[in-house]
């Protein structure tokens, strides 16, 4: 793949991010560390016990056998190398979300250098908010799920339904909450949607299975709660609860879930990213700054592949109001209010404001009646130039 001059300037704006963060970096790896040997040590509080002891290790097993790797090294060397690996693979999504752009628009006369454009002014707005996740706080958790999310969408843009399957599940290894993007699976032609779901559901138990059976008292790491922060939107719905509350999480999946599937009905599949990390700072209890990068990965989508206006505003929107209001609001309650208004602008225009169409009838994302994504198969094509 060549590296092209946007990549380098990319590629030069992250290590300058990953410089400024990195001394002040890894302020969760510890959990990450405990969980991995935990995971594979035979304490009875470890293996296939570990959640039933451990609710706090909310991270999917995917990511701990990951953090794996990590452990032959001294402890600081590891920390390091696992946040310039996680900052690597946010230009790998980079590069990945232009290639699925040049995909989605093959065939229609888009100009290519007008993408990768797009692509630079949207990344310079998405590598912040991806180094608060991949080096502040070192979440390898979050950063696989939304890893492996891309390659979701990428191999959907190339008709490529098993892979869709596989790694929206690994995704959901990950870490939970990426349960929110399975409606990427109902942008695929209709007879391709129960082989997809079948793989889906399979790696997923595969992952998860084993923990339930082997421990019954891991299903109450399900109930696992954490302080309902003054600042939260939660707190504009009069949940004034101290904690996380029982209906919660239920919540935020169907919500993520329902206007996910709201998405592709309408045709618009490279929103469901963003409604399913919207319905996650919308309701959850807690206002962590990487929370964000879900954010900015779902606006990434949607300006580079959703829509063919220059200027992603959307990215940079939501990078001031999500992590410039962070830092400037003073007020908690102020700071919820911008969180409750992004969410319900940035969901109303993705699902309701007149996008133009693609010419070309039975190409890549053309929404139809029922609302699926024309997908074709395995066919003679010219390979996509932008990336």
């Amino acid at each position: 793949m060549p590296v092209r001059r946007h990549h380098v300037l990319l590629i030069a704006w992250t290590v300058l991010w990953f410089l400024l963060v990195e001394p002040s970096g890894g302020f969760s790896w510890h959990y990450l560390r405990q969980g991995e040997q935990l995971l594979f040590s035979d304490r009875p509080d470890g293996g296939l016990s570990l959640y039933a002891h451990h609710p706090e290790l909310q991270i999917g097993p995917v990511s701990l056998a990951v953090a794996r790797l990590f452990n032959p090294f001294p402890a600081h060397t590891g920390e390091l190398l696992a946040e310039a690996v996680m900052s690597g693979l946010g230009l790998a999504m980079l590069v990945l979300v232009g290639r699925t752009a040049a995909h989605y628009y093959l065939g229609t006369g888009t100009n290519h250098r007008r993408l990768q454009q797009r692509l630079l002014i949207a990344g310079l707005a998405f590598i912040p908010m991806w180094v608060e996740v991949s080096v502040r706080f070192a979440h390898l958790d979050d950063v696989l799920a939304l890893f492996f999310t891309t390659l979701a969408a990428h191999e959907l843009s190339r008709g490529r339904a098993t892979l869709v399957g596989v790694y929206l599940a690994l995704a959901v290894d990950s870490k939970p909450w990426a349960l929110a993007f399975a409606p990427l699976i109902l942008a695929l032609p209709r007879p391709a949607w129960l082989r997809t779901a079948l793989w889906f559901v399979g790696l997923v138990a595969v992952a998860w299975l084993p923990f339930y059976l082997g421990n019954l008292d891991t299903m109450a790491a399900a109930k696992f709660t954490i302080p309902n922060q003054p600042a939260s939107a939660l707190r504009w719905f009069g949940v004034t609860d101290p904690a996380t509350p029982w209906w919660d999480r239920p919540a935020q999946f169907a919500l993520g879930l329902g206007l996910g599937s709201l998405a592709v009905w309408r045709g618009r599949w490279p929103a469901v990213v963003l409604l399913g990390a919207d319905a996650r700072i919308l309701l959850d209890p807690s206002v962590y700054t990487y929370y964000s990068a879900s954010i900015l990965l779902g606006t990434l989508l949607w300006d580079t592949v959703g829509q063919r206006r220059l200027v992603p505003w959307w990215s940079w929107i939501a990078l001031a109001a999500l992590y410039g209001g962070t830092l400037l609001i003073p007020s908690d309650p102020v700071r919820g209010l911008v969180r409750l208004a992004f969410v319900i602008v940035s969901a109303g225009y993705v699902l309701l404001w007149p996008t133009q169409r693609r010419r070309g009838p039975g190409r890549r994302g053309a929404g139809h009646g029922d609302g699926t994504t024309a997908v074709p198969g395995p066919r003679a094509e010219p390979e996509p130039v932008a990336a």
